[in-house]
C-alpha cells in the first residue's frame, strides 16, 4: 500500500498542473447501482497520467534529469511526462508500441517528445526490465514507482471528499498503477469501500490471477482498449493488487464500446476505450449496488475509432 502522508504530498506537488476532475452522475440508466463518473478525460493531458508523471519528475533533481527522461507508454504515461519534461526543459524520450494510436502519438510530439516504435514484445520488456538498450535518460515506469502510484492516489482523496457513502470505484487496471494508487488512499481512509479492477477480456490477466490466487499469464490480443490488457502482471503489481483489489472483472469489446457510445450520447462525455472499461462493467451489473464511482480513466481517442464507435461499430 503507498502512505497516504506520500498521497496527501504528491496532492500538493501537482497542484497548479493537475486539475481536480469533476464527479457527475450519469442519469438514467437500468444498472443496479447509482454510476458516478470520475472524468479524468479532462485533465490538461487528457487522461489521469499527469498526476503520476508530474509528481515523480518534480520530486527529482536537476543532476537526475541532467540526461532527460524515458517512458514506455501507449500513449497517455507518455503525454505526462512529456509534459513533465517540457516543464523541467529536458528532453524526453517515448518508447510505444507500434499500435499506439496517432492521437495519442501526435500529442506527444507537439509537447516535443521524441517516439521510439517497436513491436509490442520489446515494448513489454522494456515495462519489465525499467529501460530500453542504447537510450539515455532517467527511466519514469508508468506503473512501478511509488511516486507514480502516489499521483495517481489523489484521485482516491477526491472521490472520498466529494461523494459521501461510496460503495465502490471500479478502476480501469492497465498495469496496476491507478488502481493500487486509489485504493491505498481509498482504504487507508474508508476500508470497507470495494475497490473493483476491470480489464477486457481479450487481455486480463489481473482477473485469471485474482481468481486462480497466483499469478497467471492469459491470451492478449490488441484492441482499440488501447491503454488496458495485457498478457501477464508485473511481480510487485501483483503483490499490491492482491491486497488492495477486492474482486477484478472484464468487459467485452461489445459492452466497452456500447459504453463509449453511451457516454458520449448521454453525459456528452468522451472516452477512450480504457476509459470507458469501468462504466461498462458497472453499467452490466458487474460493481453490485449502491453508489458506484467509475473512474473515466482518458479521452484520448483516435477520431475514426470514436466515429466507428458511434456508428455501431467496433474498430479494428
Amino acid at each position: 500500500m503507498i502512505p497516504l502522508a506520500d498521497i496527501e504530498d504528491a496532492r500538493a506537488a501537482i497542484a497548479g498542473t493537475a486539475v481536480r476532475t469533476p464527479l457527475i452522475r450519469l442519469p438514467l440508466t437500468d444498472a443496479p447501482a447509482e454510476i458516478y463518473l470520475k472524468l479524468e478525460n479532462l485533465q490538461p493531458i487528457g487522461s489521469f497520467k499527469i498526476r503520476g508523471a508530474t509528481n515523480a519528475i518534480n520530486r527529482l533533481s536537476d543532476d537526475e534529469l541532467a540526461d532527460g527522461v524515458v517512458t514506455a507508454s501507449a500513449g497517455n504515461m507518455a503525454q505526462g511526462v512529456a509534459w513533465g519534461a517540457r516543464v523541467r526543459g529536458v528532453p524526453c524520450t517515448v518508447i510505444v508500441p507500434d499500435h499506439a494510436p496517432r492521437t495519442k502519438l501526435a500529442a506527444v510530439e507537439r509537447l516535443g517528445g521524441r517516439i521510439v516504435a517497436v513491436p509490442f514484445a520489446e515494448w513489454w520488456r522494456a515495462i519489465q526490465e525499467s529501460r530500453f538498450p542504447g537510450v539515455e535518460g532517467r527511466f519514469i515506469h508508468p506503473v512501478l514507482e511509488d511516486s507514480v502510484m502516489a499521483g495517481n492516489g489523489t484521485i482516491g482523496l477526491e472521490l472520498l471528499e466529494d461523494l459521501d457513502d461510496l460503495d465502490a470505484v471500479v478502476v480501469p487496471w492497465g498495469g496496476g498503477g491507478l488502481s493500487c494508487g486509489i485504493a491505498s488512499a481509498v482504504k487507508a481512509l474508508r476500508p470497507s469501500v470495494r475497490i473493483l479492477s476491470v480489464e477486457p477480456d481479450t487481455g486480463a490477466p489481473m482477473a485469471a490471477s485474482l481468481a486462480a490466487g497466483t499469478p497467471v499469464g492469459v491470451d492478449y490480443t490488441p484492441s482499440f482498449v488501447d491503454g488496458s490488457g495485457s498478457q501477464s502482471l508485473l511481480p510487485k503489481m501483483w503483490e499490491l493488487g492482491r491486497d488492495l483489489v477486492d474482486r477484478a472483472v472484464t468487459a467485452s469489446l461489445d459492452e466497452t464500446a456500447a459504453s463509449v457510445r453511451l457516454l458520449a450520447e448521454r453525459a456528452r462525455v468522451v472516452a477512450e476505450g480504457a476509459g470507458a472499461l469501468a462504466v461498462a462493467a458497472a453499467l452490466a451489473g458487474k460493481a453490485g449496488e449502491g453508489r458506484v464511482a467509475c473512474i473515466v480513466s482518458g479521452g484520448n481517442i483516435d477520431s475514426e475509432r470514436l466515429a466507428a464507435i458511434l456508428r455501431g461499430e467496433i474498430p479494428s
